[in-house]
């Protein structure tokens, strides 16, 4: 006869520790956003006093930097509708933080983390560099070659990445794993 296996017992302290393993994720994945947005400024500020009139290859015919004032999204795209490209940055700063706020998937905190600093890197280009309602420009001044960025879009390339590998794992946002539910079917039926 096999022994009966008992559930533990939940407590209100166990519901307190995990509550606040939680909170303290939260405030790592903020604090990590806001060191990132912090570099990408400063990176920016740098680039702004020493770049000013010259270009400096990094990697000979691949990597370069050169300072540009970017008044639309990559590529120069939206460049007349300034106004535009920064509301989409605030709704996208917006959704970001409430990534962090209500994911569970480190992978997705990670992701969320990365596009919060780097939206907001570039929210704040547009209005520090603004003359008017969220028509400043962000400074660019990673060159390569057929695109000029900053930190603030490798952070959000790096976003975009962590999500197609969370999205190709087919995991859903509250933590769920589809595949074990697909896989364990059998063809056919």
């Amino acid at each position: 006869m096999a022994p009966i296996q008992r559930t533990p017992i939940r407590t209100s302290a166990d519901y307190t520790k995990k509550k606040r393993k939680r909170a303290a994720e939260k405030v790592f994945f903020f604090s990590f956003s806001i060191l990132l947005l912090g570099v990408d400024l400063s990176t920016k500020e740098l680039a702004r006093s020493y770049l000013a009139s010259k270009s400096v290859p990094l990697i000979p015919r691949l990597i370069s930097l050169r300072l540009i004032c970017n008044s639309g999204a990559a590529l120069g795209v939206l460049a007349s509708h300034t106004w535009i490209v920064g509301i989409v940055e605030i709704i996208g700063c917006v959704a970001f933080a409430i990534g962090i706020f209500f994911s569970r998937r480190t992978l997705l905190l990670w992701a969320f983390s990365l596009g919060l600093a780097g939206g907001a890197g570039n929210l704040a280009d547009r209005l520090i560099h603004a003359h008017g309602f969220l028509n400043g420009c962000v400074v660019d001044f990673i060159d390569y070659g057929w695109f000029i960025g900053n930190l603030a879009d490798i952070y959000l390339f790096l976003c975009a990445v962590c999500i197609c590998i969370f999205l190709f794992r087919f995991d859903d946002l509250r933590g769920e794993n589809e595949k074990s539910d697909t896989s364990s079917r059998k063809p056919g039926r």
